[in-house]
Order: structure tokens, then sequence, then C-alpha cells
């Protein structure tokens, strides 16, 4: 501050005092003190400053955890602290004091604009981002290698994880299953940028989670840790680490195959990036790493499920909506025309899925023969507006009050097959206009009704119409064979001279 002012002021050549009071927020005396201050006293006064806090080392670390749980006492900080580091020697009075001046001045007062970057405390933090390098040379042709890196805060040790195709939450999941068992042990959190791979939509920093992610995080036991968007700090190390890995790991290389790129970057991992002493902390990382953080790693399992599960296959869908797979042709979703899909088979059955999301899109029972077509029908036509359109027609004919009531009746009783039902239903009362308006209200106040009873209902409606007359009671429609039974018995009544 007081350089600054001096700078400001530039010995009379430069702002004056009022104007330098107003920039820099303080008031004019304060201004003309410090002008007043030789360097002596400058030097004086600097030397005099606050010493440094013993706890200022995990400063960030409890900044975190009273964002995320505010009402925590200092003893419970001092204790998590002790957790992690042993011989950290500070009294709970100081922890106490500490505390309450970092929620005085920070959790409460400061406007953060980006999360803290929790370093200090070993075991707890894991930055992962993903990138991709273009123009590799595997096997003599141009490649473009995708790959993610995980970096632990507090030692730097780095993994990379590579895929071939584009990562999809599949292969994100297993990626994540390589770096743990690499590091020997999972930490308690994970951060990463809004991917797709990891969350669906934001809205008010209310995120939506990629189930099967979250999924798999909570079985494997870390939390995730979701930046704010366009917010760089939040993930710095493995920002910087992406740039590394392309620089230093895979520019300039030239691989046999894909087996000798593996080859080539875990032998880079262990005796270069892995092995160098880094720039900020002054250390190796391995060194680091085995003296003060594999201690304080969680134990990781890899999920039963990640055996189990076929990996999934990129597949090209033409515009005609179809892809390949072993010699046949199988459908896709009309929104998925001309972008690629992820593929596996399981079981008999070939599973389509988002390549962004995971989710699944589609199955087909797999076909044994060769040079086969298999459609799903409804993958060329707009489920919603066909169904939009019978309700449509079937407003027509009955009235759009009365319409209204008919489809959500039939939508309540089979909401699966909804857009058959609908169909059949407008087909029968299209073939008996003019419709009774007293039979189509009786339709309407059935507890339920299917395509099969309103067919039941019109044929007793032409039977005999004075049944379905307003103010009558309700008829139960007869079957087809009740109907014929009772014109054989009027018949035979009349023939023997009795009444019908």
């Amino acid at each position: 501050m007081i350089h600054k002012i001096k700078a400001l002021y530039d010995e009379g050549n430069g702002l004056k005092i009022r104007a330098i009071a107003r920039q820099l927020g303080i008031s004019r005396n304060t201004v003309r003190k410090y002008l007043r201050m030789d360097e002596a006293a400058i030097e004086v006064r600097q030397s005099h400053r606050e010493r440094r806090k013993q706890l200022d080392a995990y400063r960030d670390y409890i900044v975190t955890l009273l964002g995320q749980f505010p009402n925590l006492s200092a003893a419970k900080v001092l204790y998590k602290l002790q957790q992690k580091d042993p011989g950290l020697k500070v009294s709970e009075r100081s922890a106490r004091r500490y505390v309450r001046r970092l929620k005085e001045t920070v959790i409460q007062c400061q406007k953060r604009y980006y999360e803290p970057v929790v370093e200090s405390v070993p075991g707890v933090q894991c930055q992962v981002d993903g990138g991709e390098l273009r123009g590799v040379l595997i096997g003599g042709i141009e490649t473009t290698v995708y790959f993610v890196v995980f970096v632990l805060s507090y030692s730097r040790l780095m993994y990379v994880g590579l895929s071939r195709r584009p990562v999809d939450t599949a292969t994100f999941i297993r990626l994540h299953d390589e770096a743990f068992r690499y590091f020997g042990g999972r930490p308690e959190e994970c951060v990463y940028d809004q991917s797709r791979l990891v969350v669906l939509g934001e809205q008010y920093r209310e995120v939506e989670l990629n189930q099967r992610f979250a999924a798999y995080a909570t079985g494997a036991g870390f939390r995730i840790h979701v930046c704010e968007g366009y917010d760089p700090e939040s993930k710095g190390k493995v920002e910087a680490g992406v740039k590394y890995v392309k620089r230093n790991g895979l520019d300039g290389e030239v691989f046999d195959d894909w087996e000798h790129l593996e080859q080539h970057l875990r032998q880079w991992l262990d005796t270069v990036a892995n092995r160098r002493v880094h720039a900020t902390t002054g250390r190796v990382p391995w060194v680091r790493y085995e003296e003060g953080e594999r201690s304080h790693m969680q134990p990781y399992l890899s999920p039963a499920f990640l055996g189990e599960q076929a990996p999934v296959e990129s597949r090209k869908v033409d515009k005609t909506g179809l892809l390949s797979w072993c010699a046949n042709k199988y459908s896709a979703p009309r929104a998925y025309q001309g972008t690629r899909v992820g593929a596996r088979a399981e079981q008999g059955v070939l599973i389509l899925t988002d390549l962004e999301s995971g989710r699944e899109i589609a199955r087909h029972r797999l076909s044994e023969g060769k040079g086969e077509i298999i459609r799903n029908s409804d993958h060329y036509r707009d489920k919603e507006a066909r169904i939009a359109d019978l309700e449509t027609g079937i407003a027509g004919l009955v009235g759009e009050e009365t319409g209204a009531r008919l489809c959500a009746l039939i939508k309540a009783t089979n909401p699966r097959i909804y857009k058959d039902q609908l169909s059949a239903v407008r087909r029968l009362l299209a073939a008996h206009v003019p419709l009774s308006k007293g039979l189509v209200l009786r339709l309407c106040e059935r507890p339920s009704l299917t395509a099969t009873a309103c067919r039941d209902y019109l044929e007793a409606y032409e039977a005999d119409p004075s049944r379905f007359e307003p103010n009558t009671p309700e008829a139960v429609p007869p079957s087809t064979s009740s109907v014929y039974e009772l014109e054989r018995y009027a018949l035979i009544t009349a023939n023997a001279g009795g009444r019908p």
C-alpha cells in the first residue's frame, strides 16, 4: 500500500492526495502520513509486519472445510488437521483464534471468485482433466490421441490414461480405475470442470450429475467437486499437466502402434514426469508422495461391475440412420443420424448409447446372419408428433374438451401402449360416425378405457341405441356372442307363440 501511494503521487507529479485516497479507498490523512515517511521508516514498518501463523500452511484446507461445514468447531478442525499431519503442534486456543478470524474475514465477508485450492494437505484432492493431440504418427498414420490427466494436489504425482476414441462415460470410469490403481489408493475428492462426462446441466450452481459416473464415484468412495464455469484457478495444476503431457510427453514422438504409445507414456511417467524436481514444490513427486501422501490415501478396490461390462465401441450412424456391427446393420434413433454413438454387445443384445452421457438410446437382438438390416420402426418417426396427431384426430370426432378427457383416460389405463391405443380408438370412432353424445359421455365416465372396451361399447350402441340415451342406466356392453344368443332366444320364443 505504501509503495502504491508513493507511485501514484510521483513526488507531486502524479495524482493529488484527494484522488489517491478516492482511488485506493482510504482517508486523505492516511495518504499524507505515508507520503511523509522516508525510505528508512518504510523499511522499519515492513520489517514489523504481523508474523506468519503456523496454520497459514493449511489455510486453504480450513477454508474449504468451513465452506462445506460452516458450523464446524475449531476443535474439530484441529482434529482433522492432526489426522492429516500428526506432527502438527498447535494448541486448541491458537486454533480457535485462527478459525474465528477466518470465519470473520473470509467465510462471511470475503467475496470469493473461485474455490480455494487444497494443496497443503495430503490425500485430499486429485484434479482431473481431459485433452487431445492431433497429428500423432502411429504406424505412419496421423492419429488423434485422446487422454485424461490425473494430478494429486499435494505431491503432484501424475497419471495419464489413453483412449483411441473420444472419451465416453465408460472410458472415463475405466481411466479413473487405472489411475487409482497406479496411485495405490484414492483421494477424498476429485475436481472436474463442467464436462458432460461429469455434469449434464447446471442452474443456479445446482448441478445435475451424470448418474452413471456418480454411481461409480459413490461405489469407489470419493466426492465429486465441480468447478464453477470459466474458473481455471480451481484446477490449475491439471490444466498445466495437460500442456505438459502434450509438449513433453507426446510432441515429436513417432510410434509403431498403439501398444508402443502406451509403453512410451508409462515409461515417461515413471522416469520423467514423476521423477523430475517439481517447479512449485521443489520436490520430486514420487518422493513427496511416498514420504508424505501414500499413507493418507484411502484404500481402493475396483467395483465389480467394471469387469462385467463389455467395452463400448464408437460407431458412425449414416444418413439413413444405420450403423454397422459384425457384418449387419442396425438402426439408431433419428436424432443420431450422421453422428457417432457407442455400441456394445451383451448376452446376445446390441446396446447403443450416447457417447457423451453414456445413456442407453436403443437396443437390438443380435442377428446371427450376415448382410441383414435390423430396424426399429420407432427410430424413423417422431413418436410425440404422431401422438399429437392422433389426439387431434379424436378431438375432431368428439369435440376438444371431450377428446381431452377421453385421451387422458386411455393414457391412464395403458401408458406404455398409449400411441397404439389412440390409433385403434380413433379408427373405431371414425367408423361409427355420427357418434352419440350419450355414448361418448359414458366412455369418459368409465374408471378405465381400452380400445377393446371402446369397440364393445360401439357394437352395443349399434345393437340398441336407446340404452345409451341420457338418463338411462349404464348398460354393460354385451359381447358379440351374447348379442347372438339374445337374438336366437327371441326368435325361438316368437316361433313358440311366446313373448320375446
